[in-house]
């Protein structure tokens, strides 16, 4: 393997052969942060009961959540100033020992706290390793690159579900606890790429003598934190509670706080606002906020459905979800082939786009006796819509700032992705958990028109006890398993309908987003890297 990479003339071209090793490391790196998001949320209903806080669980998932999106800016930032390598390395070691502290917590309170610190590493993961490529590849070659990222984040998504289902279920694996093996499993995988991390990311960085916006970093914070907490607490709280109501107006507070202190900052902010003063930067940041809280709405209820209404394991639903990853996979790597031909990407982030809002206005149309292979069908066309137009709006954002920004531009992106995805989520879940209970007792009255409901109610008068006190508890569906099916059945149309709605909602929104991507200005795409124009304006520089 490469001990160093070195451009060709000191132009900071690299070769096909030299950005494929590069990326070989950018990609264990990838898969850490996008392995993590699922393999962890198929396997958290068993580690809260090992670990006796079930009602805590939100906690462990709201910690990562905080540092994740909170660090991903100072990253970005930071890796601007001080270079990509170290930062890298930073954030892959502390994923490393945030997981390694996971899998030997003895409390929920323990893994919330380690799960926080596993996060700080995260937030890195994902959005330096898209920086350093948008580094060293042209915007028109780089579509072909991030498609291999792209098929990253997809056999993630699947192979999450399957692992974390695998080790919640075994009660040991070679001397230690099973579901303590969704957390260990990253420690081999992170320290491989430390080893490939530290040999060949070896790029030219020249250091910019900039202060580094702390301020800003406290105020995001203050600004974040409460709403991000709202948004996975605020179902039980009560979005209009005291609670609720002080979170927003704290982080209110820390947003303007925010903005006014970037603004006193300039150049030297942690997300400079002269970015969205330029308009294709801005749009793409938009549409991007809006795909993320579609995409995430998609991706979380989708499984759900599955697993609730059609009854499959968390481990069969990440295989029914294979579809969704091959859409993914086929889309992000033929945009890429084309996009490197041609030049042209606005139509990809479009067509993306539209597939996506369609989709889930099919979904919308699927209940609780929809044959599976329509939903799997379904799911390739979400996976289409997300590999065409993901990547290219990453790509319409990065190609409109200059090579000094590329590291704040990216992991901005990323940032208002999250941001996007964490508030889709908290609204879906909401509608969900929202609407079913009446839903179900809408189901049920009808139901008590046949006879066959009767008499099956007959049978079961304790299961009749619980409708007539009202209803069942929808926080737990693990009852459905050994539930009559008669009497199963107006429950899972319940869920089925509400499903429905929840995909209806996420279908305006994506066409909101479809309506303000057509505004995207489709500007030529540079046939150099960051690093071949960071090195021309340096050359030229030292020549006045």
């Amino acid at each position: 393997m490469t001990a160093t990479i070195t451009a060709e003339g000191g132009t900071g071209k690299l070769s096909h052969r030299q950005i494929l090793t590069v990326l070989s490391g950018l990609m264990l790196g990838m898969f850490l942060a996008a392995l993590d998001q699922t393999i962890v949320s198929s396997a958290m209903k068993t580690i809260a009961d090992e670990l006796h806080g079930q009602s805590l669980q939100a906690w462990a998932t709201t910690a990562y959540l905080i540092t994740a999106t909170l660090s991903t800016p100072l990253y970005g930032k930071l890796s601007d100033l001080f270079g990509r390598k170290p930062m890298y390395l930073t954030a892959i070691s502390l994923f490393l020992a945030g997981s390694l502290a996971s899998g030997f917590a003895s409390s929920m309170y323990e893994l919330a706290a380690f799960r926080a610190f596993q996060g700080l590493g995260a937030g890195g993961l994902m959005s330096l390793a898209l920086a350093i490529i948008t580094d060293i590849t042209a915007p028109r070659e780089r579509s072909k690159y991030q498609g291999y990222f792209m098929a990253v984040f997809g056999i993630s998504s699947v192979a999450g579900p399957v692992v974390g289902g695998f080790f919640a279920g075994l009660d040991s694996f070679a001397g230690v606890t099973g579901w303590r093996w969704v957390f260990l499993v990253n420690v081999p995988i992170a320290l491989a790429a430390l080893v490939v991390v530290s040999k060949v990311l070896n790029l030219p960085h020249t250091r910019v003598q900039q202060r580094v916006d702390f301020l800003g970093a406290g105020a995001l914070t203050l600004g974040l934190v409460p709403l991000l907490i709202v948004a996975e607490q605020g179902r039980e709280w009560g979005w209009g509670s005291p609670a609720s109501l002080g979170m927003y107006a704290i982080g209110l507070v820390g947003v303007v706080l925010f903005i006014l202190q970037e603004r006193r900052m300039g150049d030297a902010a942690l997300l400079p606002l002269r970015l969205f003063r330029r308009p294709v930067f801005r749009v793409a940041t938009l549409v991007t906020v809006i795909q993320g809280a579609g995409m995430f709405g998609a991706m979380m209820s989708l499984p759900l459905y599955l697993q609730i209404v059609k009854g499959a394991t968390p481990t069969q639903a990440g295989l029914q979800m294979l579809p969704l990853t091959l859409g993914i996979m086929v889309a992000s790597l033929g945009s890429g082939t084309v996009i490197s031909r041609t030049g042209r990407y606005k139509a990809f982030a479009v067509a993306g786009l539209g597939l996506m809002a369609a989709a889930l206005f099919g979904l919308s149309t699927i209940g609780a006796a929809t044959p599976l292979g329509v939903v799997m069908a379904i799911a390739f066309v979400i996976g289409l819509g997300l590999g065409a137009s993901m990547q290219t709006l990453q790509l319409a954002a990065t190609n409109d700032v200059a090579p000094q920004d590329i590291g704040v531009a990216t992991s901005s992106a990323t940032f208002f992705r999250q941001i996007g995805g964490t508030a889709g989520t908290a609204v879906f879940l909401s509608i969900l958990f929202g609407t079913v209970g009446d839903r179900i007792a809408a189901a049920a009255r009808s139901a008590m028109a046949t006879p066959s409901y009767v008499a099956a109610l007959a049978q079961h008068p304790e299961f009749a006890q619980q409708m007539a006190n009202g209803g069942v508890d929808v926080n737990d569906t693990s009852f459905l398993a050994h539930l009559d099916p008669v009497l199963a059945r107006p429950i899972l149309d319940g869920f089925a309908g509400s499903m429905s709605t929840v995909f209806l909602v996420g279908g305006i929104v994506l066409t909101v987003g479809f309506a303000l991507v057509w505004l995207l200005k489709e500007k030529p795409l540079s046939d150099k890297s960051a690093m071949e124009q960071r090195s021309e304006q340096e050359a030229l520089a030292l020549a006045h």
